[in-house]
């Protein structure tokens, strides 16, 4: 297994993120939310760097006019988003990955990552092809990794071209 690594891309919350609403301040930092999906209500903590951004938004009213989640904010420290509330997300944000496998070549490169429930992002060509039409035609499973046996079959399609692929910890499976 490998790890999963953020881009900080955002594009996660501004798709989940869209689901997240403000029920109640509790302070300038503090704010019960819920999950309009599950109705799961929980207590987030913004980080003090956006804390009267996030808190003018809200009281303005301007926090639902713009696209998913209000807590997604530009990196101060460099390119791309942060979450304002990372270390008190909820669940559905702390187990979300993009991707779900990563496919490395015979030399051990990342070459490859399959997004969505069996989608494939690369730039290596002869992945693609492989990827295209041996894995695409597949029955494929309801969650990423979530048949351990079609996972075992992808491995040994890309194990046969001199590729390997490493389902990411903590993802659906």
């Amino acid at each position: 297994m490998v790890s999963f690594v953020c881009d900080h891309c955002g594009r996660c919350c501004i798709s989940l993120g869209a689901y997240i609403r403000v029920e109640r301040q509790l302070s300038e930092r503090d704010y019960y939310c819920k999950n309009t999906l599950t109705g799961e209500v929980f207590p987030v903590h913004v980080a003090p760097e956006f804390a009267e951004e996030i808190d003018e938004a809200i009281t303005s009213g301007t926090a639902t006019s713009r696209p998913g989640c209000i807590f997604l904010r530009r990196n101060p420290d460099g390119p791309g988003q942060v979450c304002a509330i990372y270390p008190t997300r909820p669940r559905f944000c702390r187990e979300f990955r993009c991707y779900h496998m990563v496919i490395f070549d015979s030399e051990g490169k990342s070459v490859g990552r399959m997004v969505g429930r069996a989608d494939l992002q690369t730039s290596d060509p002869a992945l693609a092809q492989i990827w295209n039409k041996q894995v695409k035609p597949m029955p494929c499973p309801s969650s990423p990794g979530g048949d351990p046996a079609w996972v075992e079959q992808v491995r040994k399609i890309l194990a046969a071209q001199g590729y390997r692929g490493e389902m990411v910890e903590g993802g659906n499976r």
